[in-house]
């Protein structure tokens, strides 16, 4: 393992630099911690407005921006193989250095009115302060919150960064395009950030309070159509036909999963009662005329669950759901379906998201989301492998296979085509969680490489009311789809 000096500011450093500094100590590395002297401060009012928005939003734990008193020096006699400058106005050195940009500055502050003007800011890794090595889109899923945001933003600057490293130490750090312009030197100034946070981010707070008190925070509905001719996947558009799976208002569907079983359709879904805050897992039957019965719970635990993916392998009907509250991944096997299952397997451990299976090159793959420890569920794509359904499931040597608030998580099963290829739907959350869906080409897969294309927006044409969706599924006729309703209260 490289000796890396991690260089973050004498004076005010901030907990996402100290987690850096321990996330890097635990992979075993040989750590040093320098101080950059005259770092760039955060004004006092940024400090007290993130501190105040984080009792406001009931964070008792200090967040990833929060000054902490010091981080202690302990310099070393040779010299390193590598120096991570986390302050943004380390010395050169002819140690190979790598720091971080945002929105094209090297300083972390910039975060924070970047965040209170309603930018969603990009993090790139910059090595020698010429190229760039690796980027992150991160997720900002209160856009509300200027603390929250931050949060989100410095929990992939953490991803980014000790990805980052494992690259360097395995000799495939990949050098992109040169920088193409100097970075700003600008620094955050009080009056920039209240001007900022006064015209964008405190009207976002206002219109966010006024919604909750009118309405659901989510409510999503389903939508189900029995078609012949290509569907979603065919045409990047929603088109026409679909009828929604009604509800009364006091709980909602989504996650719609189709699966054809002796000749039945069965749609499965998220089963979320607003009263409980917790969903179940329940199971939609249609009848020969295509009429959904009423949905009855299938599986319920003390833990949030959703996306059942439902499929058919090896003699048996299974269920993949998501479940990060519990920080596993539990694969269930039907004893009596559609309404029994049992817990077969605890696949991976952690707070893994929406994983979905593919069968490809002689081997099983997941592709998910993980939370890493800070921020945001839904932008960062991890892989697994495994020789069978019971595993053991490895996580690919490539991860995290990319930080992308556009097409990171999974939404709905692969897709195969008749000409061969295979495409996923992936969320896009650029406009927010749920904001859009694309599909993404699985250009190639193995041990050693993972690649997605760009995803191609599914565009909202067509009579389904709820243009906001975030999960397209099909099962021989059946298609389905979700999409984000105002409901009131």
């Amino acid at each position: 393992m490289p000796s890396i000096d991690i260089i973050v500011p004498q004076s005010a450093p901030r907990l996402w630099q100290d987690v850096v500094i321990r996330r890097l100590r635990a992979e075993g590395y040989d750590i040093a911690v320098l101080h950059a002297t005259g770092s760039v401060g955060w004004p006092a009012m940024v400090n007290a407005i993130l501190a105040l928005e984080r009792r406001v939003f009931r964070r008792t734990i200090p967040g990833l921006a929060t000054p902490v008193s010091a981080i202690p020096a302990s310099p070393r006699r040779g010299s390193a193989a590598l120096r991570l400058d986390l302050a943004g106005n380390a010395a050169s050195s002819d140690i190979p250095t790598i720091a971080l940009r945002f929105d094209n500055s090297p300083f972390d502050v910039s975060i924070a009115q970047a965040v209170a003007a309603g930018r969603l800011p990009v993090i790139e890794a910059v090595l020698d302060g010429k190229t760039v090595v690796s980027r992150a889109w991160p997720m900002i899923d209160r856009r509300e919150s200027v603390a929250l945001g931050v949060e989100d933003v410095l929990a992939r600057a953490i991803t980014l960064i000790v990805s980052t490293v494992r690259a360097f130490a395995e000799s495939r750090l990949v050098i992109g395009e040169p920088l193409s312009e100097a970075p700003s030197k600008d620094s955050l100034t009080a009056v920039g950030f209240a001007s900022a946070y006064m015209v964008g981010s405190l009207p976002r707070l206002g219109r966010e309070a006024i919604r909750r008190t009118r309405f659901r925070h989510a409510h999503w509905r389903v939508g189900y159509r029995f078609i012949d001719a290509p569907g979603v996947a065919a045409t990047c558009t929603l088109g026409d036909g679909w009828s929604v799976l009604p509800d009364e208002g006091d709980h909602f569907y989504a996650d719609p999963f189709a699966f054809q079983w002796h000749g039945q359709n069965f749609l499965f879904v998220e089963d979320y009662p607003h009263a409980t805050g917790k969903a179940v897992i329940s199971v939609v039957p249609f009848d020969v005329d295509g009429r959904p019965q009423a949905p009855r719970c299938v599986l319920e635990e003390p833990h949030h669950l959703s996306y059942p993916q439902v499929f058919e392998r090896d003699g048996s009907v299974w269920m993949l759901p998501e479940a990060s509250a519990s920080g596993k991944l539990t694969l269930y096997r039907s004893v009596g379906f559609p309404d029994r299952w049992v817990a077969e397997a605890v696949l991976i451990e952690g707070e893994i998201s929406d994983a979905t299976l593919l069968d490809h090159g002689g081997r099983l793959w997941l592709f998910a989301t993980n939370r890493d420890g800070y921020g945001s569920t839904s932008d960062t794509l991890v892989v697994f492998h495994a020789p069978s359904l019971a595993g053991p499931w490895t996580p690919h040597p490539l991860n995290p296979i990319l930080i992308d608030r556009r097409m990171a998580r999974p939404g709905g099963a692969f897709i195969r085509c008749e000409n061969d290829r295979i495409f996923l739907p992936v969320q896009d959350g650029t406009l927010g969680y749920g904001g859009g869906l694309g599909l993404s080409e699985l250009l190639e897969l193995n041990d050693q490489t993972v690649r997605l294309s760009a995803p191609q927006p599914i565009t909202a044409e067509g009579d389904w009311p709820y243009p906001k969706i975030h999960t397209l599924n099909r099962s021989s006729r059946l298609e389905v789809i979700d999409g984000i309703a105002a409901v009131r209260k």
